[in-house]
C-alpha cells in the first residue's frame, strides 16, 4: 500500500506510473471523496527513490478539478472517461508533466500543469486546447493524454468538439452538422529545454474527420451494436485509454474513432460504423519540436 484514506481521500483511481531521467518512480492518480459525481477531484503525485520500496508524501498537484455531474457528455449519451494523465521526462530529472480535463459547469477544457522539482511544487493549470467558442455554444474538450521522448520533446492530446459534424456516411444522418457533437483529436507541441515545457505552435488537428459518437446505431441479428457502459445500455462508452508516445523523429496517438466502415454488414443495410483504434503519426520535425 503507498497510500491511504487518510491522507488522500477514499477513492483513489487512474493510477500512472512513471520514471524520470535519474530512475526515480513517480505515481499521480486521481482522488475522488464518496459521492464522486458531485463533489471536485485531486490529482496526487508521489516520488520513490528507492525503486518503489516507500515513497514520500502525496503532493496535491492540482487545485479541485470540476467533474461532469453526470455520466454523459452534453447533447449525446456516453459517459466520461479518465480524468488525467501523467508522465515524467526521460531528459530531466525531476521534470514532471499532467494534463486533466476540468469541468466548469457547462463544458470541458483540458488543463496542462508541470513540476521541475520532483512533484514538490507545480505551477499553475493553464488551458491547453486554444479554441475560441461562439457565445453561448460551448465545446468539449477532453480525456487528454501526455508523453514526453527523447531531447525534452512533450505533447498532449486529447478528444475535440470544437467542429461540426460532418456530412458522410459514418455520421448518422441525424447528427450531421451538428454542434459540440462529434469528435477530432487534437494535439498541442512543448519543448522543455530545461527551465519547464513551452508550448510550440497552436493546436493541430490530428484526425482526418470528426466521427460520431452515437455510432454504431446499427443492429446486427437484432441486436444493438452501440458499445455499452453496462449490461442494459442506458449510457455509451468511448474507450477510456488514449495512447501518446514520442520517439526521436514522431508523436504517435492511438485513439479510436467510428469514421471508417467495418466489414460487419448491419441488419439495416450497410457496414457497422464500429469504434476502431486509430494510430496517427505525426512527425516532430513538423510540430517544432
Amino acid at each position: 500500500t503507498i497510500t491511504a484514506p487518510n491522507q488522500t481521500g477514499p477513492s483513489n483511481t487512474y493510477i500512472y506510473p512513471s520514471v524520470d531521467a535519474a530512475g526515480d518512480l513517480y505515481v499521480a492518480f486521481t482522488a475522488f471523496p464518496l459521492n464522486r459525481n458531485r463533489t471536485p477531484a485531486t490529482v496526487y503525485v508521489s516520488r520513490s527513490t528507492d525503486e518503489g520500496r516507500s515513497f514520500a508524501p502525496f503532493t496535491a498537484a492540482t487545485p479541485p478539478i470540476g467533474v461532469l455531474p453526470s455520466c454523459c457528455l452534453p447533447n449525446t449519451t456516453f459517459r466520461d472517461g479518465i480524468t488525467e494523465n501523467f508522465t515524467a521526462s526521460p531528459s530531466y530529472p525531476g521534470h514532471l508533466y499532467l494534463t486533466y480535463e476540468d469541468w466548469d459547469g457547462s463544458q470541458f477544457d483540458v488543463k496542462f500543469t508541470q513540476s521541475t522539482d520532483g512533484g514538490q511544487t507545480w505551477t499553475a493549470p493553464v488551458t491547453v486546447n486554444d479554441n475560441v467558442d461562439v457565445a453561448g455554444v460551448a465545446t468539449d474538450q477532453f480525456q487528454p493524454s501526455v508523453a514526453a521522448g527523447p531531447d525534452g520533446a512533450v505533447a498532449v492530446a486529447f478528444y475535440d468538439r470544437r467542429a461540426s459534424c460532418p456530412s458522410d456516411q459514418s455520421v448518422l444522418p441525424a447528427d450531421a452538422g451538428r454542434a459540440n457533437f462529434c469528435i477530432d483529436v487534437s494535439l498541442q507541441a512543448y519543448a522543455d529545454h530545461g527551465a519547464g515545457a513551452a508550448p510550440v505552435g497552436p493546436n493541430v488537428r490530428l484526425t482526418d474527420t470528426a466521427w460520431d459518437p452515437q455510432q454504431p446505431a446499427q443492429h446486427v441479428d437484432g441486436l444493438s451494436q452501440l458499445p455499452c457502459a453496462d449490461a442494459h445500455c442506458p449510457e455509451g462508452f468511448i474507450g477510456d485509454y488514449f495512447g501518446l508516445a514520442i520517439s526521436g523523429g514522431n508523436v504517435y496517438a492511438l485513439y479510436v474513432s467510428t469514421h471508417y466502415p467495418s466489414t460487419i454488414d448491419a441488419d439495416e443495410g450497410g457496414p457497422v460504423y464500429y469504434q476502431q483504434q486509430v494510430l496517427a503519426t505525426v512527425s516532430r520535425a513538423k510540430l517544432g519540436i
